[in-house]
């Protein structure tokens, strides 16, 4: 004859054993992402900004020549024109955030009239540009991925002319 009690305490055993596992499992998944870290990098935003930037500016300086030693700004007053700021922030991975503003004032006639800083410009930020992967430049390779230009030439007798 069947023990139904000798089985159903061997059921409530195996769910017990199911659920401690389970739980177990759950557990060791969720505290590893605090043994392991979660890889972070540093966030730069907006325009670079450099103490050597900034000294080259001067009053009287059209809004063209402020965007050759600048570049163009990141926030112009949607109203007024006369007024650019040009914003650096730089979130560290594993620090503090690091902000720059240099706000620039024109007269009417578009001159250079006030140059305003906040920040420290003269600390140099710890930007790793050679590393990152970003947009490519005219002529540059970055991944070597290019072929070789050849630079033999071919004899005139070995080129076909197109026939139209």
């Amino acid at each position: 004859m069947i023990n139904r009690n000798h089985d159903s305490e061997e059921q409530a055993q195996m769910q017990k054993l199911t659920r401690i596992i389970t739980l177990s499992v759950a557990l060791t998944v969720v505290s590893g992402c605090s043994y392991v870290g979660v890889y972070k990098r540093d966030i730069p935003q907006g325009n670079l900004i450099t103490q050597e930037m900034v000294s080259q500016l001067q009053p009287g300086m059209t809004q063209e020549q402020v965007v050759y030693v600048m570049g163009r700004p990141l926030l112009e007053a949607p109203f007024d024109a006369s007024q650019w700021d040009y914003v650096f922030r730089l979130d560290k991975a594993y620090g503090d955030v690091e902000q720059r503003r240099v706000t620039l004032t024109f007269d009417p006639q578009g001159r250079l009239a006030n140059v305003d800083q906040q920040g420290d410009l003269s600390r140099d930020l710890p930007l790793n540009v050679e590393s990152s992967m970003g947009p490519a430049t005219d002529g540059v390779d970055p991944m070597n991925a290019l072929p070789e230009e050849s630079t033999q030439t071919l004899p005139p007798e070995s080129v076909q002319p197109i026939s139209q």
